[in-house]
């Protein structure tokens, strides 16, 4: 298993490497600055402002020189935010983030495997149609319309949790489902889809006329079943986990979903950067936790991941 993690590891720093430098050199390429405004500035004042930021120079320069930060743990300051750097930003924002995302995911992974596998074993059943229909309704009502309608019927109409803020356990409520609904209902198809085909199998079948009970047939053959499931949980996690534009906005939560608009309407450089980079690590990390989840499900995948 350690071998895995270091050859996973020696991977992905290569993908890294190219995410990074095409980020850079791309949106530099992008019409614009971070210092063009509706009321352009002197002259004198826009050339002070780039040899302060460095953007008087080579883009090969800078980028060199972006590179050296970043390996020190420097993701730059902010052109939007001017009294802050990009960590600082994301200091304030991620915990927030991570924290919904992280709630949100277990209650998609709960939510999709266990209604998924409901499904499976009933299938052709009510509760197999009542599954598809949620789940369909999930994917296709997006979250924009789930967070208003939840907001209406449980924060104004029934008063039961509040319709936004953050601080408070139960201002998660709302936004957490909402968050989490839509990636339930896709895991919930996976599993079902997965696990019916499973369940046809010969040694599932062998199983059974062995006698063997229907709980450590489930137990097998989920087994089996996950694996696709668990090979899609590494970017889903990622996204979940560094913010949702939509989620945040509609309940005012402190995260950095915002960021990623801001940074790319604003031409924020080093901003962009900084949630580039954040999210190809947790894109990276997450994939390497799946990747290992995948191996433990089935020890033969310990040699080709």
């Amino acid at each position: 298993m350690i071998a895995l993690i270091a050859r996973r590891i020696a991977q992905s720093l290569p993908t890294l490497f190219l995410v990074v430098t095409g980020s850079f050199f791309l949106i530099r390429l992008a019409p614009g600055g971070p210092f063009d405004l509706e009321r352009p500035l002197p002259p004198a004042a826009m050339e002070n402002l780039r040899r302060v930021y460095g953007l008087d120079q080579p883009p090969i320069v800078q980028y060199g020189r972006y590179l050296a930060s970043l390996l020190r743990g420097d993701l730059g300051p902010s052109f939007t935010f001017r009294d802050l750097t990009v960590t600082d930003l994301f200091a304030r924002g991620l915990p927030v983030s991570a924290t919904l995302g992280a709630l949100a995911f277990g209650l998609a992974l709960t939510l999709g495997v266990g209604l998924g596998s409901l499904a499976a074993f009933r299938r052709g059943g009510p509760a197999d149609r009542l599954v598809g229909l949620a789940a369909s309704l999930g994917l296709a009502v997006p979250n924009f319309v789930t967070a208003p309608l939840l907001q209406i019927v449980f924060g104004l109409g029934l008063a039961w949790l509040p319709v936004g803020g953050w601080g408070a356990p139960q201002n998660l409520v709302l936004p957490v489902i909402t968050l989490a609904l839509p990636h339930a209902a896709g895991i919930a198809r996976l599993t079902r889809a997965s696990l019916a085909e499973v369940l046809i199998q010969p040694h599932v079948r062998t199983q059974r006329a062995m006698g063997l009970s229907r709980a450590r047939v489930a137990r097998h053959a989920l087994r089996g079943a996950l694996l696709p499931v668990v090979a899609t949980l590494g970017p889903l996690a990622a996204g979940l986990m560094t913010g949702s534009v939509v989620v945040e906005t509609v309940f005012g939560l402190p995260g950095i979903g915002r960021y990623f608009v801001d940074g790319a309407l604003n031409r924020d450089y080093t901003l962009v950067m900084g949630t580039v980079v954040l999210v190809a690590a947790m894109v990276v990390a997450f994939n390497l936790i799946a990747d290992l989840a995948a191996a433990a499900l089935d020890p033969r995948l310990r040699g080709f991941a």
